[in-house]
């Protein structure tokens, strides 16, 4: 296993092929959300590379090849999006969509390090038939297709993409994050996907919006049940770790780690990405899930969405944490 600028190097013949949005984040740090009609003095601001972006850094950080087969635009936004995807080594698979540029999110960070959106729409919300097309033909066995709750919301990207799942591949895992807007998406969409899925994994806000139970637990058995015994369910707690449901499992509780957190912005994402990436080193449910816990835990003490670990970031985060030895010793083997 080699590493260069503290990426590690491919290890496996997995990839993680994300159809989903890479859009631009204009984060403003702010002590509070102003009141309505108010106005507050931004403490920081900065202009990021975001939305699908942290899943696929997360992962590519640890060693699994990604690509991006999402839509893009043409303009300074676009330009910025394929540059920072570039950089980390993340492929494109569409080309760039003319007369449109990408879309941005605003995202305010609170002085407990919550954030909170608004987003514009772009280029990423116009997936055409041709792109759903072009995605199938690049995937190749053993590729793991990451849908974005985000897209399927959308009114012009949610068809395609619940036409494109259900044409996915055997070969093909497909984990959704169902995101935010998950009481949004149709449910004409949400269900082929979710009878075609692998893996779901949530906050705990949207496990009470998919079964209506507020208790993590409670909201990750009843998921996996909806789901059936061939889907798994990840179920994030935020300081509390996570709930892992394997497929045909039942549900149990893995810790996470106590961190004083600056910026929250992306930890879900830095979740996800770690998991799969854990995933095709081959550990075990377990270990990936204790390994995504710290990533996430990683993240949230660092400013910025793209903040997951490289792996040597996360052996040293994992160094004096006995339950997580098994996962550091897999991963230095």
């Amino acid at each position: 296993m080699s590493s260069q600028n503290g990426v590690v190097g491919d290890v496996t013949g997995n990839r993680l092929v994300l159809v989903g949005n890479a859009i631009v984040d204009l984060v403003m740090r702010v002590p509070a959300l102003p009141e309505r009609g108010g106005d507050l003095i931004a403490s920081d601001t900065a202009l990021t590379t975001g939305g699908g972006f942290n899943a696929l850094t997360a992962a590519r950080r640890l060693g699994l090849p990604a690509l991006y087969a999402g839509a893009h635009g043409t303009g300074p936004f676009g330009d910025r999006v394929r540059a920072d995807l570039t950089r980390e080594g993340i492929e494109l698979v569409l080309p760039p969509v003319t007369e449109t540029d990408t879309g941005f999110c605003v995202a305010f960070v609170d002085d407990e390090g919550e954030r909170t959106f608004t987003t514009s729409l772009g280029a990423e919300a116009r997936l055409t038939e041709a792109d759903a097309t072009a995605v199938l033909a690049a995937l190749r066995p053993g590729d793991m297709v990451q849908i974005s709750g985000y897209g399927l919301a959308y009114p012009v990207n949610g068809p395609i993409l619940a036409s494109l799942v259900a044409r996915l591949p055997e070969h093909t895992q497909v984990f959704l994050d169902p995101g935010p807007l998950v009481a949004q998406i149709p449910e004409e969409v949400l269900k082929p996907v979710l009878a075609r899925c692998d893996w779901v994994s949530c906050n705990q806000r949207e496990g009470r919006l998919l079964t209506g139970l507020a208790d993590a637990q409670d909201a990750a058995a009843a998921l996996a049940a909806r789901l059936g015994p061939r889907t798994g369910v990840l179920l994030r707690a935020d300081a509390d770790g996570c709930w892992l449901v394997p497929p045909g499992g039942e549900a149990q509780h893995l810790p996470g780690r106590r961190v004083t957190a600056v910026d929250s912005n992306g930890a879900g994402d830095a979740h996800a990405g770690a998991f799969l990436a854990l995933l095709g080193h081959g550990l075990d449910l377990t270990a990936a899930a204790q390994g995504a816990n710290a990533a996430a835990a990683f993240a949230v003490t660092r400013h910025g969405p793209a903040t997951g670990p490289t792996l040597g970031e996360l052996l040293d985060f994992l160094d004096e944490d006995p339950p997580a030895a098994r996962l550091t010793s897999a991963l230095r083997r």
